[in-house]
């Protein structure tokens, strides 16, 4: 009769496949909800930070701007305060900075998703050896047996299975978290990108102000921050 005992065994007897597959479920729980952790809030904490750096900055409060952004340990205060402190540079150079820091960031995000991946693209191959060997195994028993017949073969048959499913089970639930952060990151690095064309726009809207008056006032004073 098949139980939860039996089950154990036969995990036991695969284990050249199912201890590496163990390894990286856990792998991948811990890489996932170390970044649910890290994304949780992050979006609206970064848009509701932008706007405020950004309202200080067309109200002409540049050390106001740039004290929110250096107090915040978010990474989009990163982005900002770093952006606020270049001066007289074009707008293209301007762009391409912030460019940079917004790569630097979503690097950041990505941190040890690529596990994730990783573990999702090799199970099936794992469970697949795991697959072979208890198919070898069966034949071994079958050409050692006296008697032959399915009794001497069932449980390197029973490991084969349970190494493929194992291995199919790990790799579709560490895809579907890999996607689903992947997804996160695309969201969360979108915010970003919003939040410095909004810092473009004031620092051109402040410049175009200090045209119309004869005077500088924005962080750049030469086409840019």
């Amino acid at each position: 009769m098949f139980n939860a005992e039996h089950l154990i065994d036969l995990l036991i007897l695969g284990w050249l496949s199912n201890v590496p597959l163990a390894i990286g479920s856990i792998l991948t729980g811990g890489v996932f909800f170390d970044r649910v952790r890290a994304f949780r809030g992050l979006e609206a904490r970064s848009r509701a930070l932008a706007s405020e750096v950004i309202d200080r900055l067309v109200a002409r409060d540049l050390e106001g701007a740039q004290g929110l952004a250096e107090a915040s340990k978010l990474p989009v205060g990163h982005i900002l305060r770093e952006a606020l402190r270049w001066q007289n540079i074009t707008l293209e150079d301007y762009d391409r900075i912030l460019a940079t820091l917004r790569a630097e960031q979503g690097t950041e995000l990505r941190r040890g998703i690529w596990i994730i991946g990783t573990v999702g693209s090799l199970a099936p191959f794992v469970g697949l050896f795991g697959t072979v060997v208890g198919i070898i195994r069966a034949f071994a028993d079958l050409a050692g047996g006296s008697g032959g017949g399915f009794a001497v073969v069932a449980t390197s048959l029973s490991e084969a299975l349970i190494a493929t499913a194992a291995g199919l089970g790990v790799a579709i639930v560490a895809l579907i978290l890999y996607n689903y952060l992947n997804t996160r990151v695309t969201s969360i690095t979108a915010t970003y990108a919003r939040a410095t064309e909004r810092l473009v726009q004031a620092i051109l809207f402040i410049e175009s102000g200090a045209t119309r008056d004869g005077g500088a006032g924005s962080p750049g004073g030469g086409g840019a921050a």
